[in-house]
C-alpha cells in the first residue's frame, strides 16, 4: 500500500479526500511561483525525471526534490531542496562542481572512474556515513551509462571548507571537488539529514562535450543542449 500511495504522488496525484487530483503540470505551476528557485526550464527538466523515477518506483521518498543548476556560476547559490507537497524551498545553498568539470561554470561531465568531472543525470539518496570528508551522503545514478558508475565511484554530498562566499570573493569562484556536490560545512550535516534515504537529486547543466543523443531524454526535451549534472569521486 505504501508503494502504491508513493507511486500515486510521484505521477502527481495526491491521495485524494474529496476525489480531486493535482497533475505534475500543477505541481510545477505550484513551484515556480517560488520567488528563488530554479529556472523554470530546469525545474520542468528535474520533474519530469523525478516523475519518470517514481512511476518505476525508484524514488521511496517522493515529498523531496533537490535540484542542482550546474549551467550557473558556482559563486551564486545553485542548490535546491524542494517541498513538492508544501511548495516551499527549505534550503538555496552553494554548491561545488569537480575540477575538471571547469572554473566557475562546468561544461563538462563523465561517468568514468577517475575523470574527475561532475557528471549527469538523476540521481537518489542512500545513506549517511562519516568519511574522510566528515558527516557525507551516499548517491546512486539512475541514467544506464550516463551515471551509474555513481556509486562505485563514490559519489557523495559532504561539507567543504572551499564552499564559502569568502572563497568565491577570493578566487572568483568556489573551490572544485573531486567531483562531488560538496556543500558549505555549516549546512551539510543538517541538509543531508533532510534529503537522505531515498529522495530524488537532479542536477543539471550544460555539456560543451556530450552528444545530444547520450543525454538523458528528460534533459533533451528541456532546452536544446541541457543536461543534468552532479558528482564524481569522494574528495
Amino acid at each position: 500500500m505504501a508503494l502504491v500511495t508513493a507511486l500515486i504522488l510521484a505521477a502527481g496525484v495526491m491521495p485524494a479526500r474529496a476525489g480531486g487530483t493535482v497533475d505534475s503540470s500543477a505541481r510545477l505551476q505550484r513551484v515556480t511561483r517560488l520567488s528563488g528557485g530554479p529556472r523554470r526550464p530546469v525545474l520542468a527538466a528535474a520533474l519530469a525525471a523525478y516523475t519518470n523515477a517514481i512511476r518505476q518506483g525508484a524514488v521511496p521518498r517522493t515529498r523531496l526534490l533537490t535540484v542542482i543548476d550546474y549551467s550557473l556560476p558556482s559563486t551564486e547559490p545553485r542548490l535546491w531542496v524542494l517541498d513538492l507537497d508544501r511548495a516551499r524551498i527549505l534550503y538555496k545553498e552553494l554548491v561545488a562542481h569537480g575540477r575538471e568539470s571547469g572554473d566557475n561554470i562546468p561544461g563538462a561531465f563523465s561517468n568514468e572512474p577517475g575523470s574527475l568531472m561532475s557528471s549527469l543525470g538523476l540521481f537518489v539518496t542512500d545513506e549517511a556515513y562519516v568519511g574522510k570528508n566528515g558527516y557525507s551522503l551516499r548517491l546512486r545514478g539512475l541514467d544506464p551509462g550516463i551515471n551509474d558508475n555513481a556509486y562505485d565511484r563514490a559519489i557523495v554530498m559532504h561539507g567543504a571548507a572551499y564552499v564559502n562566499r569568502s572563497v568565491a570573493e577570493t578566487l572568483g569562484r568556489l573551490g572544485r571537488s573531486l567531483g562531488c556536490p560538496a556543500v558549505r560545512l555549516e549546512v551539510a550535516r543538517k541538509l543531508i539529514d533532510t534529503i537522505k534515504g531515498g529522495t530524488a537529486m537532479y542536477a543539471y547543466g550544460v555539456s560543451h562535450e556530450i552528444p545530444a543523443d547520450d543525454l538523458p531524454r528528460s534533459s533533451q526535451s528541456a532546452t536544446p543542449t541541457p543536461g543534468a549534472t552532479l558528482s564524481s569521486a569522494r574528495h
